[in-house]
C-alpha cells in the first residue's frame, strides 16, 4: 500500500472540499496512508475516515500588500515543503488553481510525484495572463494534470495535453440508496450550490416569475449560502410571488431537501462536473443546466433525452425550458427515467477506484497513470 498526500484549502463545505474528503476516506478504506493537508479548519466541515491524518498549516492568511503576499507565499512553502519531508509520500494529490502550483514547487527535489487537479474551468482557475504563465510553466513539472471534462483539455498547450487524464466527480453514495429516488414530484423547483454571481440564482428567480402564474402549483426553492444570499433574499421579497420563493440557506441534507422535486435548475457561467447536478439526476429529477465551459453539465446531460442544455446568459431560454418540462408530464417521466442512468456511470465505486489506481500508478513509477480514465 502507498502513502497518499492530499492537499486542498480546507474542508468547509462545497463541491471540491466534499469530492477530496470522498477520495481521503476511500483511500485510506482500501488500506492506504492517507495524509490530508490543508491551510485552514473551518467549524462546519466534511467529515473523513478518522483513519486519515490531518495536517493543518499554520496561519499562511496574506495581507493586501505585495510585502504581505510574498511573506504568505515564503510561509506557505516552508510549512509545505516540511510536511512533505517529514512525512515522505509516496504520491501527493493537490485541488484547486494556485495550491496545484505550490503543491509542485514545494515537493521540487524531493522525487515525490505530484498530480495537480484542475476542478472547475481551467480558464477561470488560472484566469490572469500571468497565473495562466505560471500554471503552464509548473504543471511541466507534475506527473499528471487531472481535468474534470472532455473539453478542458483545450485549455492547455500541446506539450500539457499528453499528460491530461480526465477523471470525474464521483456520486455520494447517499444517493445511491433505493429510498433516494422514484418518489412522486411535488411541483417544487430547487437549486443547490453557493449563491455567487457565477451561479446566476436571480436569473432562476426571474424566470421563475414569468411562469409562476401558468404552474400556479409550483414553488422555487433555492439552498446554498454566500456573498449575495441576503440580497437575493431582498430581492425575491420584494416580487409579487415572494410567498413561493425560498432561500432557506445552506441545507445538512440535501438529498432530503431535494428529494421529489418536479425540477432542478442550475444556470452557471462555468462548472467542472457539478456535484449537485450529477445528485440531482441520481434522485430522478429532471434537470435544466447552463451548457456551460468548460463542458461539464454536457458530459452529464445528452439534450433532450436525459435533461436539457441553455445557453450561459439566456434567461429567455431558460424560462421556455421550464415550460417544457413543467408542461409535459411525459417528458418530465421520460427525463427522470433517462437521469437515473447517471448512478451507473459514476458510481462512488467506480469512479474512486479510478483515482486511485492513478495515484499507485504515479506512486509506483508504472508508466502513464490512470489506464481506464475517461
Amino acid at each position: 500500500m502507498s502513502t497518499i498526500a492530499l492537499f486542498i484549502s480546507s474542508l468547509h463545505r462545497g463541491g471540491s472540499e466534499r469530492v477530496m474528503s470522498n477520495i481521503a476516506s476511500f483511500l485510506s478504506g482500501r488500506g492506504h496512508r492517507v495524509i490530508l493537508v490543508t491551510q485552514y479548519e473551518y467549524p462546519d466541515e466534511y467529515v473523513v475516515d478518522p483513519k486519515v491524518r490531518r495536517i493543518i498549516l499554520e496561519n499562511t492568511e496574506n495581507g493586501s500588500g505585495l510585502f504581505s503576499r510574498l511573506t504568505g507565499f515564503i510561509r506557505r512553502f516552508s510549512e509545505l515543503r516540511k510536511v512533505w519531508k517529514k512525512e515522505e509520500p509516496d504520491v501527493i494529490l493537490s485541488f484547486i488553481g494556485k495550491n496545484n502550483i505550490m503543491a509542485v514547487i514545494s515537493s521540487a527535489g524531493l522525487g515525490i510525484p505530484v498530480a495537480v487537479s484542475v476542478r472547475s474551468d481551467p480558464a477561470a482557475e488560472y484566469d490572469s495572463p500571468g497565473l495562466k504563465r505560471a500554471a503552464f510553466a509548473v504543471f511541466k513539472k507534475a506527473a499528471a494534470v487531472i481535468v474534470m471534462t472532455r473539453r478542458s483539455r483545450e485549455f492547455f498547450p500541446a506539450y500539457l495535453q499528453q499528460r491530461l487524464l480526465v477523471l470525474p466527480n464521483p456520486i455520494s453514495e447517499e444517493f445511491l440508496t433505493d429510498k433516494a429516488s422514484g418518489q412522486v414530484r411535488s411541483g417544487r423547483i430547487v437549486a443547490v450550490g453557493r449563491v455567487d454571481e457565477n451561479k446566476h440564482h436571480r436569473r432562476m428567480i426571474d424566470a421563475f416569475c414569468t411562469i409562476a402564474d401558468e404552474f400556479p402549483e409550483t414553488t422555487l426553492t433555492v439552498y446554498g449560502s454566500g456573498e449575495l444570499l441576503e440580497p437575493l433574499r431582498e430581492y425575491a421579497s420584494s416580487l409579487p410571488v415572494s410567498d413561493r420563493i425560498f432561500l432557506p440557506g445552506q441545507t445538512d441534507d440535501i438529498r432530503g431537501s431535494i428529494s421529489g422535486a418536479s425540477l432542478f435548475l442550475l444556470c452557471s457561467d462555468f462548472e467542472g462536473i457539478p456535484n449537485a447536478l450529477l445528485e440531482a439526476m441520481a434522485l430522478g429529477i429532471p434537470c435544466i443546466s447552463t451548457n456551460c465551459p468548460c463542458g461539464g453539465p454536457a458530459d452529464i446531460i445528452e439534450d433532450g433525452r436525459n435533461g436539457l442544455l441553455i445557453p450561459v446568459g439566456d434567461e429567455k431560454a431558460l424560462t421556455e425550458a421550464m415550460r417544457r418540462v413543467l408542461g409535459s408530464k411525459e417528458l418530465s417521466d421520460a427525463f427522470s427515467k433517462e437521469a437515473l442512468k447517471v448512478r451507473e456511470k459514476y458510481e462512488p465505486a467506480k469512479i474512486l477506484s479510478m483515482w486511485e489506481k492513478t495515484l499507485t500508478d504515479l506512486a509506483a513509477g508504472t508508466g502513464h497513470p490512470g489506464k481506464g480514465a475517461l
